[in-house]
């Protein structure tokens, strides 16, 4: 079995990738984005986060949090946000059927077990993970341009005045190729 490390730094900014189990594509759904929404405004209560930035794909998300200054326990948040999730609307995305390892654990058919988990080093780090967040429903040939994506802070980040709207529309950004996690 390998040994999973994870960097927890209180305080810090994590880009993460959480993907739903067997690829399934359900994310999108209305049903699925309001049971998300739910869950992390839940959660927000106790276990406070920044959400920096984030997208939304059919069959998994990336998203970056920053986390209070005494904190790094991310793994509890997104173990609440998943079961509140799979609580809520499980029944409906969830696989038909549910692995013996998944029953003996008492797990269901909705979320892969892990997630990827990257601490982020600096400014130049953060606009890298930001900018792959942002194309990629480009990458998955989802839409042409990021602007046309409704599931993604990109629409944010264009009224800040931190994207031009047609941000990634010509060319690759930079950078992005270096990010892994998918």
């Amino acid at each position: 079995m390998p040994q999973y490390r994870r960097n927890f730094a209180p305080g810090a900014c994590y880009f993460f990738t959480e993907v739903t189990c067997g690829r399934r594509p359900w994310l999108c759904l209305d049903l699925a984005r309001n049971a998300l929404r739910a869950a992390i405004v839940k959660v927000r209560r106790h276990h406070p986060f920044i959400i920096e930035a984030w997208v939304l794909l059919p069959d998994h998300l990336h998203c970056l949090w920053t986390l209070p200054q005494s904190d790094s326990d991310y793994s509890t948040r997104w173990r609440l946000i998943k079961s509140s999730v799979t609580d809520e609307i499980g029944h409906v995305v969830g696989a038909p059927s549910v692995s013996l390892s998944r029953r003996k654990r008492g797990e269901r058919s909705v979320w892969q077990r892990r997630f990827w988990e990257h601490t982020i080093r600096d400014e130049a780090d953060f606009r890298v993970h930001c900018d792959y967040l942002h194309f990629n429903p480009v990458k998955h040939g989802l839409c042409i341009a990021p602007r046309l994506w409704p599931y993604s802070s990109f629409h944010r980040f264009v009224r800040e005045g931190r994207y031009e709207p047609d941000w990634g529309s010509q060319e690759i950004p930079f950078g992005i190729e270096r990010v892994a996690g998918e």
